[in-house]
């Protein structure tokens, strides 16, 4: 089971998702600028992943530039991963495991704990 994030490219300082406004959204290409970043990318068809130490990012590709990208995560390195080039092309994410968005300068203040409690939760559950 995966971690999911949305990376958002805005022109808009986005607090909540609740409040993005569409037309400040800007269409990049997240293809070609993780392809830019990570050399160990392989595909399938259109799901991309990118593997790690400790890590995967698994995302699909997009035939055209978008302004927002899901992104499921395996292990929490995998969104230091993600916040470096955040930073580096002013991107923001959502991340769902606290329903926040995250500060790119404070990363490690996550969802990935409240995502490990939902894990455990359901594993337990589904083991009755």
């Amino acid at each position: 089971m995966s971690w999911d994030i949305v990376i958002f490219s805005s022109k808009q300082k986005i607090h909540a998702v609740e409040e993005v406004d569409e037309e400040l959204l800007v269409a990049v290409d997240f293809n070609a600028i993780l392809e830019k970043h990570f050399n160990n990318i392989t595909a399938d068809k259109n799901q991309h992943e990118i593997k790690g130490d400790n890590y995967a990012i698994v995302y699909y590709a997009d035939q055209e530039p978008v302004s927002n990208k899901i992104f499921s995560l395996y292990g929490e390195e995998a969104l230091f991963e993600l916040a470096r080039i955040a930073k580096l092309y002013g991107w923001q994410i959502f991340d769902t495991g606290n329903g926040k968005m995250l500060d790119l300068e404070y990363p490690e203040k996550n969802g990935y704990s409240n995502f490990q409690s939902f894990l455990q939760h359901v594993l337990k559950n589904t083991d009755n």
